[in-house]
């Protein structure tokens, strides 16, 4: 099988490397090929980077709680270059403060993303979404 290749990293200010590490092994180890951009990435190292690799998800991490700026536009400016309908994923703690997280989820799908992952999502449910989404069998 051809290994599909996902853009991983932690968007705008945020310094959180742990996560972003057990993602990139978790990830790794269920065969898919990780670039891993690390951490305080914009949108636009994002779209370059998945221009550049031929990917086929950009997976957004957030831990420091403004995801939902950091993520805004990400749809529009992933379009505009040329990635139209690529799979956009965003987990974490994404929003300030304790929020309902449908509603939450409801404006990360109206931003454009695909799938929305809480706070402490474990790495294998994204994984299996992955692995839904972009038509992967076992």
């Amino acid at each position: 099988m051809d290994k599909k290749k996902l853009v991983i990293g932690v968007i705008g200010s945020d310094v959180h490397a742990v996560g972003n590490k057990i993602l990139f092994h978790a990830f790794t180890a269920a065969g898919f090929e990780v670039i891993n951009l690390g951490v305080m990435v914009s949108q636009e190292e994002y779209i370059a980077a998945a221009i550049e690799t031929g990917a086929d998800a950009i997976v957004v991490s957030s831990l420091y709680g403004h995801g939902e700026l950091d993520c805004r536009g990400l749809r529009d400016k992933c379009d505009e270059a040329g990635l139209a309908g690529i799979l956009l994923y965003v987990g974490g703690n994404i929003v300030v403060g304790k929020q309902p997280f449908e509603e939450v989820k409801k404006r990360f799908h109206a931003m454009g993303f695909d799938r929305v992952f809480g706070p402490g999502t474990p790495p294998e449910t994204t994984i299996d979404a992955l692995k839904e989404d972009l038509g992967v069998m076992e």
